[in-house]
C-alpha cells in the first residue's frame, strides 16, 4: 500500500470514529471552533508582547525625557520601529514557504528579539538603543508572516477572521499587560528603566520556550498537497505526472514549490495598493500619545496607561470584529477601520483637554487595530494559494510597514514645522479623502469574494 493510501485510510478511519453519531453537527462544531494551535500561538504572542510592549510603552519618554532628544529624533526612532523589519517580513514568509517549516522560521525571529532584551541591560545612549530596536524589529519581521501562515494553516478557511481575531486578542492581552507592568515599575521606581528591561527579558524567554515546546510543526504545503492527491484518489484519477505518491517516505510536493506569480493577480495587487495608501497615512501611536500628554499635561508615570487603553480596546474587540469581517467582508472592514483612525487623530487635536477626548482617542485607536491588523492577514491568506501564503502575508505587511515608516518620519517633520495640532488635522483630513477612494478600489477589485482559501487545482 502506498504512503498516500495509508495516510488516507488512517484519516478516514479517524473521521468515522469521531463522527459516527451525528456527522453534520459535529462537522459544524469543528468548523466553528478555534483550533488549539491558534490558541497556543496566541499564548506565545501574549508572552512576547508583554516583553516588547513593556519597552515600547516607555520608548517615547525614554528617548525624549531620559535621553533628552527632540520629537524629530523620536520620529526617526519610531520610523525604525515601524519599518526596520519590513523587508525581512517578505524574507521570513519566503523562508517559511520554501522550507515548508514555518514554525522554525518563526522561532528564529522570536529568538532574535529575545537576545535584544539582554542588550538593553547594557546599552547606553541613543545609537545603542536604536541599534537594538532595529534588531528587535528584524526579529519581529522574521517571525510575523510564518506565525500567521501557521494560523491560516490550522484554521478553517471560512473562519480565518475569527481565528486571527482570537490570536490577536491574546496577543493584545500581552500588549496590555506589558505597559501596565512598565507603569507599575515607574510608579514605584521613577527611573526604573533597568527593571523594565529585566522583566522584558524574562517574558521573551518564556515565549520562545512555549513556541518550541508546545506548537506543532505544521507543514502547510505538504498538507495542501495531500488534500489534492486524496481528491484524485477518491475520484479514481491516475497518479499525477512526476508525482512521488508511492515513493518511500512520499507525500512530498513535486515540481517547483514556490512562485511569485501571485503578484500578477489583480485582486492581490489591488490589496497591496490599498494597504500602501492607507499605511502612508498611519502615523505611530506614540505621536498621538505625546500630543495627548502635551495637551492634558498629566504626569509622565501615567504615560504607559495610554497604551493600556488602546490595547484593552483591541483585545476586547479583536475576536468579534474578526467574526464580523468573515460575514460582511474582510476588505470592507479593513478599509473603513481607517475612518476610525481619522477620528482618533481628531480627538487628540481638538482643544478640549480632559478624560472624555483622551478616552475617545484610545478607544478609536484600539478599534482601528481590531479592524485592520488580523483582518489584513486573514484577507491575504484567502486570496493566495497555500504554497505562497507566508510570502504573500509578508509582502502585504511589508508594504504597510514601509509606508508607516515613511508616515512616521514625515509626521515628525510636520510636528516640528507646524505643531502637533495642525499635523494631526492634516493627517485626519488626508484619511477622510483616502478611505472612500480605497473603498472604491476594494469594490472594483472584487476582494469581497467567498472566504475559502484559493488552492492549487489537481494537476
Amino acid at each position: 500500500m502506498s504512503t498516500l493510501a495509508r495516510a488516507t485510510q488512517g484519516e478516514a478511519g479517524s473521521q468515522t470514529s469521531t463522527s459516527s453519531r451525528d456527522p453534520a453537527s459535529r462537522g459544524r462544531r469543528r468548523a466553528g471552533r478555534v483550533p488549539s494551535t491558534v490558541v497556543t500561538l496566541g499564548v506565545v504572542s501574549f508572552l512576547t508582547d508583554v516583553s516588547s510592549e513593556a519597552v515600547m510603552a516607555v520608548l517615547p519618554l525614554y528617548v525624549t525625557a531620559a535621553l533628552g532628544m527632540s520629537v524629530v529624533a523620536y520620529g526617526v526612532v519610531d520610523g525604525l520601529v515601524q519599518g526596520a523589519g519590513a523587508l525581512v517580513r517578505v524574507a521570513g514568509g519566503w523562508a517559511a514557504d520554501r522550507t515548508d517549516r514555518p514554525k522554525w522560521v518563526a522561532a528564529a525571529g522570536y529568538g532574535l528579539s529575545a537576545l535584544t532584551r539582554v542588550g538593553l541591560l547594557f546599552a547606553a545612549g541613543l545609537p545603542a538603543i536604536a541599534s537594538l530596536v532595529v534588531v528587535d524589529r528584524i526579529g519581529k519581521g522574521v517571525r510575523t508572516a510564518p506565525r500567521d501562515a501557521l494560523i491560516a494553516a490550522a484554521a478553517n478557511p471560512r473562519n480565518l477572521g475569527r481565528s486571527f481575531g482570537v490570536h490577536r486578542a491574546l496577543d493584545t492581552a500581552g500588549a496590555t499587560l506589558g505597559p501596565l507592568l512598565a507603569f507599575a515599575v515607574l510608579w514605584v521606581i521613577p527611573d526604573g528603566w533597568t527593571t523594565i528591561f529585566v522583566i522584558s527579558l524574562g517574558a521573551a524567554v518564556l515565549g520562545v520556550g512555549a513556541l518550541v515546546l508546545l506548537v506543532p510543526d505544521l507543514r502547510p504545503r505538504r498538507a495542501a498537497w495531500l488534500r489534492t492527491h486524496r481528491t484524485r484518489q477518491d475520484r479514481g484519477l491516475p497518479k499525477c505526472k512526476g508525482c512521488t505518491c508511492d515513493a518511500p517516505g512520499g507525500l512530498e510536493l513535486a515540481g517547483r514549490p514556490f512562485s511569485w506569480s501571485f503578484l500578477r493577480g489583480g485582486a492581490t495587487v489591488r490589496l497591496l495598493l490599498v494597504a500602501g495608501i492607507l499605511g502612508l497615512l498611519t502615523v505611530g501611536d506614540g505621536f498621538v500619545y505625546l500630543a495627548l500628554q502635551d495637551r492634558d499635561g498629566f504626569a509622565t508615570h501615567w504615560f504607559p496607561l495610554l497604551y493600556v487603553g488602546t490595547n484593552a480596546t483591541y483585545m476586547l474587540l479583536a475576536a468579534p470584529i474578526g467574526r464580523l469581517a468573515d460575514r460582511v467582508g474582510r476588505a470592507r472592514v479593513l478599509v473603513w477601520g481607517h475612518a476610525l483612525l481619522a477620528g482618533a487623530y481628531a480627538c487628540a487635536a481638538v482643544p478640549f483637554p480632559g478624560a472624555a477626548t483622551t478616552i475617545a482617542a484610545l478607544v478609536l485607536l484600539g478599534t482601528f487595530y481590531a479592524m485592520t491588523d488580523g483582518v489584513l492577514a486573514a484577507l491575504t491568506s484567502a486570496l493566495v494559494p497555500t504554497a505562497v501564503r507566508g510570502t504573500a502575508i509578508g509582502t502585504a505587511q511589508t508594504v504597510t510597514a514601509v509606508m508607516r515608516m515613511v508616515a512616521s518620519a514625515g509626521f515628525g517633520v510636520l510636528w516640528f514645522a507646524f505643531g502637533s495640532v495642525h499635523a494631526l488635522w492634516i493627517a485626519a483630513a488626508a484619511l477622510v479623502i483616502a478611505v472612500p477612494v480605497c473603498a472604491y478600489l476594494v469594490r472594483a477589485g472584487r476582494l469581497e469574494r467567498d472566504p475559502d482559501l484559493v488552492e492549487e487545482s489537481p494537476a
